[in-house]
C-alpha cells in the first residue's frame, strides 16, 4: 500500500495533501474525498439510468377531468385552478410525447403562476398532483435564491432538487415538473428598475428567465454554490414544466386600483356594482403582478395565470372531514394506534371553523386550532392505558382552547 508524505496528491484531480480534507490511501495511489464524491454521484446516476423510478415506461395518459377528480379527493373547492392544473399537467404529458410534425408545429409549454392567499391551498395542490405524475416532480422555495455570489442559493439548484428526484437520470429529469413556492417573496420593491443590487429580488427573477423559457443549464449535482473545479450537470429545460405560487400579499390594493375602487373600504363606483369585492384575486391580470413587483420578462414566461378563492367556512368545515387525508380522519387514525376511537361533537367542528375564520389563517389555523385542543388527551391517553373511547365536546374544546390563549395570535 502507498504510504502518505507531504507530497502526496490524489492521482485523479493532482490535488495536494494539503488541500484536502482526506485522503485516502490504495494500493499504488490515492483518491481525496472530493472526487470520492464525485464517483459517488457518478455510480448513483448510472445505476440510477439502469434501475429508475418506472420513469422511462410508457406513461398513462390522464384525461384532464380524471386529473382533477383525483384532485377532487384530496383538495376541497378551487375549481378554477385544478381545471388549469389538469390542462396543464395533460398538455405537458402530450408534450413529451409529440412528434414533429411535416408542417412543423411544435407545442410550446405553458409555465403556470398561482396566485391566492395564504392557506388556500397552491403547495397542497402541487403535492396532491405529484402523487398520480408518472414524471419527477419537486417543491423548491424562491425564499432562499439570491443572486449568484451571495449568500444563499444560486437558481440552479431548482433544478439540482429535481435531478435528485429523477435519481440523477438527466433524460427523466428533463420532462419532469417544479412547483416554485413562494415566488412572490422575489419581488423588486418598487416598480421601477432598481439602481442598485437586489440579490434577492430582481437579480433571481432575471436568473430565473433562462431556466423557465428552456435551455441548457450547467447544475451543480449537489446543489449550493459553483466552483470553478466541480463537475457540472447539463439540463436540458425546454420540456420543463414550471408551476409558480405565491401569495402576493397586498396585490388586492394593485387590482382595487386598477378596477377604480378605493382600497380602504373597497367602495365600488355605480358603474361597478358587480365586482366580488371579497375576492378580487378572480380580477388578478399580468398587469398587476408587474405592479407588485415581477419583471415583465418573467410574467412573459409564465403566461398561464389563475387564482385560487378565499376559504369560507363552508369550504373549512369540508376541509376538516371530506378529504382522503382530511385533519379529523388524522386525529383518529392517531389514537386508532392506541386503541381508542376518537369521535368528535359536531358543534365542536363549528366551533373550530368560527376560530379559523377569526384570526384569518386559512385551512393552516385550522390545524393550529386542533392542536390546541387536543394537546392534552394526547400527552394523557397513551400512558393511562384503559381509556377505549374518547369524545371530544363543545365544553371541551372551549376549556382547552382558553387554556392556550390564542389571543396573543390575534393581537398580533
Amino acid at each position: 500500500m502507498a504510504r502518505q508524505g507531504r507530497d502526496s496528491h490524489c492521482s485523479f484531480c493532482n490535488t495536494p495533501k494539503n488541500e484536502t480534507l482526506m485522503l485516502i490511501e490504495g494500493l499504488d495511489a490515492f483518491i481525496c474525498d472530493k472526487c470520492v464524491g464525485q464517483a459517488s454521484i457518478l455510480l448513483a446516476q448510472e445505476l440510477g439510468n439502469k434501475k429508475g423510478k418506472g420513469y422511462d415506461s410508457p406513461m398513462v395518459l390522464l384525461k384532464p377531468a380524471e386529473i382533477k377528480a383525483h384532485l377532487d379527493q384530496y383538495v376541497i373547492g378551487q375549481d378554477d385552478a385544478k381545471k388549469v392544473l389538469s390542462v396543464a399537467v395533460y398538455n405537458h404529458f402530450k408534450r413529451l410525447g409529440q412528434k414533429v410534425d411535416k408542417d412543423g408545429i411544435e407545442i410550446e409549454k405553458s409555465n403556470i403562476m398561482l396566485v391566492g392567499e395564504t392557506g388556500t391551498g397552491k403547495t397542497l395542490l402541487a403535492k396532491t398532483i405529484a402523487k398520480i405524475l408518472h414524471v419527477p416532480f419537486c417543491i423548491v422555495d424562491a425564499t432562499v435564491l439570491t443572486e449568484a455570489g451571495y449568500v444563499g442559493e444560486d437558481v440552479e439548484s431548482i433544478l439540482t432538487r429535481l435531478l435528485q428526484a429523477a435519481d440523477y437520470d438527466v433524460v427523466s429529469a428533463e420532462r419532469g415538473i417544479v412547483y416554485i413556492d413562494e415566488v412572490d417573496k422575489v419581488a423588486r420593491k418598487t416598480d421601477n428598475p432598481s439602481i442598485t443590487r437586489d440579490v434577492s429580488g430582481e437579480g433571481v427573477q432575471q436568473a430565473l428567465l433562462k431556466i423557465l423559457e428552456g435551455t441548457i443549464v450547467n447544475v451543480p449535482p449537489q446543489g449550493g454554490r459553483k466552483h470553478p473545479d466541480q463537475k457540472m450537470i447539463a439540463v436540458n429545460t425546454n420540456n420543463i414544466l414550471f408551476i409558480c405560487g405565491g401569495a402576493f400579499d397586498g396585490i388586492e390594493r394593485k387590482i382595487a386600483n386598477r378596477l377604480r375602487t378605493t382600497a380602504v373600504g373597497y367602495k365600488v363606483k355605480k358603474d361597478d356594482k358587480d365586482l366580488d369585492l371579497k375576492n378580487l384575486y378572480k380580477y388578478i391580470t399580468p398587469q398587476d403582478l408587474k405592479s407588485f413587483g415581477l419583471i415583465p420578462e418573467l410574467i412573459g414566461r409564465v403566461p398561464v395565470l389563475t387564482h385560487l378563492n378565499p376559504l369560507d367556512k363552508t369550504a373549512l368545515r369540508n376541509i376538516l372531514t371530506e378529504p382522503k387525508n382530511s385533519l379529523i380522519r388524522q386525529y383518529v387514525k392517531l389514537f386508532d394506534y392506541e386503541g381508542v376511537k376518537l369521535s368528535f361533537d359536531e358543534e365542536v367542528l363549528d366551533f373550530i371553523v368560527d376560530k379559523a375564520m377569526e384570526y384569518k389563517l386559512g385551512a393552516r389555523g385550522l390545524r393550529s386550532i386542533c392542536e390546541a385542543i387536543m394537546l392534552d388527551a394526547m400527552f394523557e391517553v397513551p400512558s393511562e392505558g384503559d381509556v377505549k373511547d374518547l369524545e371530544i365536546s363543545l365544553a371541551y374544546a372551549k376549556e382547552k382552547f382558553e387554556k392556550a390563549d390564542f389571543k396573543k395570535l390575534k393581537a398580533a
